[in-house]
């Protein structure tokens, strides 16, 4: 049986797209369904985790520092097949845990981007395991946690609004040496690049696909979507930029140089994302619904 307070965040996480409040509010949060290891009945817990880059993610069994590994990591263990939860998407993903010379690297940026990793380690004499979960390719279009378009577009829009937020957001936070003040630690990172090439694939899928679809339904359109082009190539610019700067030596990096490069994408993009909701969605919103609809 799942606990209580697991329920109640995952019922949250599901209403809300991926977004929840108390203990997990501003978190990056997935829900891993697992197969139980004595059971074989599936199991759903909300695991936080970090961006790797490309098509995996990383998650930590902490268990707060508990003496014993907590049971999704004993579940992935037997049966490293599982469903993932995003917020945006749900799709079938490969169980890794690392070996110990790159756990012990990626562990090394988690507690790098929150000491408390640390404490949890100290607190028990397991070697904390860090698990690689790989997303496996399927056939057809992405389970999508959406009912229309609309819906899609507005929930893709919003995902991407936390990251921008929680990138700002790390730049102000502690370090483990207890500085204050902009930093650029090897999983912020990550962390930036990650959200560019996501914002890169986004784009990319909207001209080769959805744009296409409304010039052909839409002609009077035609202006709304040369400029959402042409706003694709601005923030485009200023993703390459910031690819470039996070890319260079950390000796030769200058942190509030990247934050004001984050900033400045956060302003273009919020103006980019917002006139696209107000031109398209009214278009992808089927008759009598709304994007918000529940599913």
């Amino acid at each position: 049986m799942t606990n209580p307070f697991n329920q109640q965040v995952i019922e949250e996480f599901r209403d809300n797209n991926g977004r929840v409040g108390g203990y997990f509010e501003g978190a990056r949060l997935l829900l891993l369904t697992t197969t139980g290891a004595r059971t074989g009945t599936p199991h759903t817990t909300p695991v936080g985790f970090y961006p790797d880059g490309g098509e995996r993610v990383l998650v930590i069994a902490s268990a707060g520092g508990a003496p014993q590994h907590p049971d999704w990591f004993h579940n992935l263990v037997a049966n490293p097949r599982l469903t993932v939860e995003d917020g945006v998407f749900t799709y079938e993903a490969e169980a890794v845990v690392l070996e110990r010379d790159e756990r012990d690297a990626v562990f090394a940026r988690a507690v790098e981007a929150d000491p408390g990793w640390a404490e949890y380690q100290a607190k028990t004499d397991r070697v904390i395991p860090v698990v690689a979960l790989h997303r496996i390719p399927q056939d057809g279009p992405p389970n999508v946690n959406a009912g229309s378009m609309a819906e899609y577009l507005k929930v893709v829009h919003d995902a991407f609004r936390r990251e921008l937020a929680l990138i700002r957001e790390e730049f102000t936070t502690p370090g483990v040496d207890g500085s204050t003040g902009a930093s650029l630690g090897a999983q912020l990172r990550v962390n930036c690049l990650t959200l560019c090439q996501g914002l890169h694939n986004h784009h990319t899928g909207e001209e080769l696909g959805i744009f296409p679809l409304l010039a052909d339904r839409h002609p009077e359109l035609t202006p709304a979507l040369d400029r959402l082009r042409q706003e694709h190539e601005r923030i485009a610019d200023l993703l390459e930029e910031l690819r470039r700067v996070v890319a260079q030596d950390p000796e030769d990096t200058d942190p509030s140089r990247v934050l004001s490069q984050v900033e400045r994408l956060t302003t273009d993009l919020e103006a980019h994302l917002t006139y696209e909701e107000e031109q398209l969605i009214p278009l992808l919103t089927p008759q009598g619904t709304s994007p918000g609809a529940s599913r």
